[in-house]
């Protein structure tokens, strides 16, 4: 990288800070923090919906996947339309009537006090190592660009967001999030728009290669379970977009942020939709890099991963200036997460666990102080666990598979109470083990059980079902179980 990419670089690091420091004024009640007053603009936050959804990981693994393979990973956008539509019919009104920062504030009252412990403390876990493994990923790029040390970058890139988010709550963190959108969807055009005038024969050069490879192919449509067929990643997606649309507090404090219902469907559509042709822009630039290098034989080192050739592009082709911008941009994607994270985390933690409303006033100083030090301590841990990650990056897949049992539980729990009215605790509490179970199944014995007496107990499905199968355990067993243990009448 040149001195003038760096530079970009850098000001836009502190471009960033600075403008999420800025709404420190209009951030001093527990409300403002957590809700923003509800006075940001529908457009603002459908792009912070949108920001939630792309990460670093997908803005690198996105072209990767294609460059290495086909389309089939764009069968998980399609799917997001359902999910919106759930959002905008079912979702907004429910957490809207609920009128609560948190998200399991519903499944308390649905089920009680554990079931809203159990779903947060997942739900903690789950982001306190998205965001390390987030830093950890952002600081590996900046590593293999400029050698810096790992440990100096995941600490300065942590507390620049950690500066930003604890300053300006929930204010910043969505307006750095839709600033953040925009400039990596201009780094995605401004890419692709130098690779068209970088083929031989012109931008149609990479239209016949990648045909003539099944480059635009969306994958197998056979009906087997075993492998990423168009099926299973659609029928994953699904699941998995219902679970962020559901009960991911990402998405439901933004429901809440909006001044009113309309708003907050209009977000959810928009911000949703939105990443649909942005992720079609991705999985295009992996398949011009493929035309790109076939033309262009000597310029890609040998035995590089397909995750990295999309980097290697960035720094080795574009002009100096456009590299600082395209590198910005992947930080942004990567920011946007992790801010994300630390603001909806102290959020479930001061309304979850320390049961304060944002709205009280008599207690607004001790809510701010939790909401503080809780930003803070979950920033500090973020950064922590992207340091260990330097040296045990082996654990990174094992880490995702228990990410899904995580979330497979909590995705069949709150279905459970949102669509049988008539299950009970001990409906929901044995549909939970169950699912659980299923799931821990699907997603670790194929890890934990090949070379041993108990492989041939080892799942032959794809682990992509285990939150599919999972959550469809836990609905019917607890709604049989709840069917044979009624809620008791009044006498």
């Amino acid at each position: 990288m040149s001195k003038l990419d760096i530079i970009i670089f850098i000001a836009y690091l502190l471009g960033i800070v600075l403008l999420g420091s800025s709404f420190y004024r209009k951030n001093k009640s527990a409300s403002a923090f957590t809700l923003g007053n509800n006075k940001i603009p529908y457009w603002v936050i459908a792009l912070s919906i949108f920001a939630t959804f792309v990460s670093s990981i997908s803005y690198l693994a996105l072209p990767g996947q294609a460059y290495l393979s086909n389309w089939n990973a764009f069968a998980f956008s399609l799917s997001i339309p359902f999910a919106s539509y759930m959002a905008v019919r079912f979702f907004v009104p429910l957490y809207r009537s609920v009128n609560s920062p948190s998200a399991y504030t519903y499944l308390e009252k649905r089920f009680g006090p554990w079931a809203k412990i159990y779903v947060s403390v997942m739900y903690l876990l789950t982001q306190l190592m998205r965001t390390g493994t987030i830093l950890f990923l952002l600081a590996l790029m900046v590593n293999s660009l400029l050698d810096w040390n790992m440990a100096m970058i995941i600490v300065v890139t942590g507390c620049c967001v950690m500066l930003y988010s604890l300053l300006g709550g929930i204010q910043a963190v969505i307006w750095t999030d839709a600033i953040q959108s925009i400039i990596l969807i201009i780094g995605a055009l401004v890419c692709i728009g130098a690779l068209f005038f970088s083929m031989p024969e012109g931008p149609g050069q990479i239209f016949s290669i990648a045909s003539a490879n099944q480059k635009f192919s969306l994958g197998s449509f056979s009906a087997e379970m075993t492998s990423s067929t168009f099926w299973v990643v659609l029928i994953y997606g699904i699941f998995i977009n219902l679970q962020n649309y559901g009960i991911d507090q990402n998405y439901i404090q933004r429901y809440m942020v909006s001044g009113s219902e309309r708003e907050a469907k209009r977000s959810a559509l928009f911000g949703g939709l939105l990443y649909i042709p942005v992720s079609a822009l991705f999985l295009f630039i992996g398949t011009a890099l493929f035309a790109f290098y076939k033309t262009h034989s000597g310029l890609l080192p040998e035995a590089t991963q397909a995750d990295k050739v999309f980097p290697w592009f960035i720094v080795t082709q574009l002009p100096s200036g456009i590299t600082g911008l395209l590198i910005a941009s992947v930080f942004a994607a990567g920011m946007s997460t992790v801010s994300t994270s630390i603001n909806s985390s102290s959020t479930v933690i001061l309304t979850d666990y320390f049961k304060l409303s944002v709205d009280n006033k008599e207690q607004g100083k001790k809510a701010m102080r939790i909401l503080y030090l809780s930003s803070f301590i979950f920033s500090c841990l973020g950064i922590c666990i992207a340091i260990a990650m330097i040296n045990v990056q082996s654990a990174l897949e094992a880490w995702w598979k228990l990410a899904s049992i995580f979330s497979g539980g909590m995705l069949g729990l709150f279905l459970l109470g949102f669509l049988s009215r008539k299950v009970t605790n001990k409906g929901a509490i044995a549909g939970v083990i169950a699912g659980l179970l299923v799931i821990g199944w699907i997603s670790l014995s194929p890890i934990l059980f090949p070379g041993t007496a108990l492989e041939s107990f080892s799942c032959p499905l794809h682990s992509y079902l285990a939150i599919v199968l999972g959550t469809g355990a836990i609905f019917v067993v607890g709604f049989l179980t709840g069917s044979l243990f009624p809620r008791k009448k009044n006498t």
